[in-house]
């Protein structure tokens, strides 16, 4: 089959054709969930799956790169396929999408000398690298080879960051160089000049948008007389970040812009369809003024929630494309009202009850008790960069010995990025907060060990701030005088090292119905059946937690989502393992496994 881009439409095997494409990122859905989501965007009559490629997730070092287990993106594209789909792939190299760095790694900038998206040797050379990498899992899954992939865009929403043709024109080059053949897509907001500086003649310009439709594609008309309409992300929802509320949209309103931009003709991606989860230390992060990181819920407020069930939205889309396209019908568990899961089959409805499940978690051991099971120590001049330590993310624990006989401030030269645990002695004295813009902290008169856990809580996906180390940044010290002789190690958290599980499960359990942190705890529990659940932390207040050794990602009080997604196919009938580390302290010490998940308060 062929795909091409006509005078006034998208062209399969030379006959007009629509894209109706949804969103879902294969690498914020576990792998077992795949065929369902992809399932159900059909079900609400789409024919086409858009997912980015989150190059520092294939690659975390530059030493490795992997397509195993939920990075299986040949596997993801082939179940595309066996659904009679077609697929967009976004490989970036920058995909923003919330995620840390954009899906840059951050071993890219380690030196200091390559550059950010832009025409640099360093950076185009690791670019063709990593395409080189991509080149066996998408060419042959091409339509024109047999394959479900008709599109494949370059670059992502470059308008918004510079004006670089020259840098687009090698991208292009090296895309079409690894054996790509399908036409080639851009996208960027309908807003001042971010259509024209953010694209090149040979790449199909696209648009992203969410309201207004019939304004934003007279604009992408104006920037590209000729040629199909598409918005490539229309925003159906937003994403959460820590602190603030739940965002949603009105499903009638998302409903009638994309009702206005079909009736113009226009082909579209709905993004998301299915948002899926930040697992792990995956979320990204937000800097205009104010650091604000990417809660782990990926939600989106999308057609498909993310435990994976309709929603008004999803009726409503459907309800809209009907009238477009010919769409399956829905089985009994589809439905308004109806379960949303769908047997192996995809026919029918499992209709298994799930019950909530309270957990007590009885065994406890302090996280320092624990550092040497998580640590790797080395001996610095001044406090070391995570980038610098090979830290990608998580947390970092920074050590030195002090000698303060009447106290003191410590101050940290330019920014703690992104948050640090101050303690003397293993006692806590307090929290730096970059999102506060904090830098100083009193200290008490003390002869001893001087410690800074430090949090990275999300690279910065957008903007200028793209790539910058984390850590302590511009040194450490105390009344003016810098502080030396520092030790230093990442914590091995994701997954948390067997010698540190161990540990874990030899300890006796203890009574108490409180939590002292920095501090791990964990607990067992049965399942008649392995269905997803929601773990919900009430009385806790800020950490991270995993169930059977899979991490569910970040908590944090201050919400707005009050629990984290555990995918069915993580549990097991039977006995299953929670395990949370506590960065402060937990007014309890039971968590509970809900049927239901908890995004919190939203603005109305």
């Amino acid at each position: 089959m062929r795909f091409a881009i006509g005078d006034t439409d998208f062209l399969l095997d030379g006959e007009p054709h629509r894209i109706l494409s949804g969103a879902i990122h294969y690498f914020r859905v576990h792998p077992d969930l795949w065929a369902d989501r992809i399932r159900k965007a059909k079900l609400m009559g789409l024919n086409t799956i858009e997912t980015y490629v989150a190059w520092n997730a294939h690659a975390p070092s530059p030493a490795s790169f992997s397509f195993e287990d939920g990075l299986d993106l040949g596997r993801f594209l082939d179940l595309v396929a066996e659904e009679g789909m077609h697929a967009i792939v976004r490989p970036g190299p920058y995909i923003c999408a919330e995620w840390t760095n954009g899906g840059l790694p951050y071993w890219l900038f380690t030196d200091g000398t390559v550059g950010v998206r832009r025409d640099e040797p360093g950076f185009l050379a690791a670019v063709q690298g990593y395409l080189e990498h991509l080149a066996p899992v998408l060419v042959p899954r091409q339509i024109d080879q047999g394959g479900p992939i008709v599109l494949v865009q370059v670059e992502n929403e470059y308008g918004a960051y510079g004006s670089d043709p020259v840098y687009l024109r090698k991208l292009e080059a090296m895309h079409r160089a690894i054996g790509l053949t399908v036409p080639f897509t851009s996208v960027d907001q309908p807003m001042g000049t971010m259509l024209e500086d953010g694209s090149l003649p040979s790449l199909h310009k696209t648009g992203s948008f969410g309201s207004r439709s019939t304004s934003r594609l007279e604009r992408l008309r104006q920037a590209q007389p000729t040629g199909p309409l598409m918005c490539s992300e229309f925003w159906d929802g937003w994403f959460d970040s820590w602190g603030e509320h739940h965002h949603t949209t009105p499903a009638a309103a998302s409903a009638s812009d994309l009702d206005d931009l079909l009736a113009a003709g226009g082909s579209v991606n709905i993004y998301m369809f299915h948002g899926g989860t930040n697992f792990g230390f995956t979320n990204g992060a937000n800097d205009k003024g104010v650091y604000r990181p990417i809660a782990t819920s990926y939600d989106y407020d999308a057609p498909l929630d993310e435990a994976g069930r309709p929603t008004a939205k999803f009726h409503a889309f459907r309800s809209v494309i009907e009238r477009y396209a010919p769409v399956p019908a829905l089985p009994a568990s589809m439905q308004p009202g109806g379960s949303g899961h769908l047997s192996s089959s995809g026919l029918e409805a499992r209709l298994v009850p799930a019950t909530d499940v309270a957990v007590r978690l009885d065994r406890v051991a302090s996280l320092r008790s624990l550092l040497p099971a998580l640590t790797d120590w080395s001996t610095h001049d001044a406090p070391p960069t995570f980038d610098a330590l090979g830290a990608a993310s998580g947390f970092v624990l920074y050590r030195t010995e002090v000698d303060l006989p009447s106290g003191g401030v410590l101050t940290v030269g330019d920014e703690v990025r992104d948050r640090a645990i101050v303690s003397v002695d293993g006692t806590v004295v307090g929290v730096l907060e970059r999102e506060h813009h904090d830098r100083a902290i009193a200290l008490p008169a003390v002869t001893g060990t001087l410690e800074l856990l430090v949090e990275d809580q999300g690279r910065v996906d957008y903007g200028p701030r793209i790539g910058e180390p984390k850590g302590l940044i511009g040194g450490v010290s105390v009344d003016g005088v810098p502080l030396a002789r520092w030790s230093a190690s990442p914590i091995a958290l994701d997954p948390v090292p067997a010698a540190a599980l161990d540990v874990l499960a030899a300890i006796e359990p203890t009574d108490g119905d409180v939590l002292a942190g920095p501090v791990f705890a964990a607990g067992s529990f049965d399942l008649d059946s392995a269905d997803d659940r929601y773990l919900r932390l009430d009385g806790f207040r800020k950490g991270v937690a995993w169930v059977n050794g899979f991490c569910l990602g970040r908590y944090w009080s201050r919400g707005p989502q009050r629990t984290l997604a555990v995918p069915g196919p993580v549990l097991r009938s039977g006995r299953n393992d929670v395990v949370v580390l506590e960065l402060h302290a937990a007014a309890a010490r039971t968590v509970h496994l809900l049927a239901e998940p908890d995004l919190g308060h939203t603005e109305a």
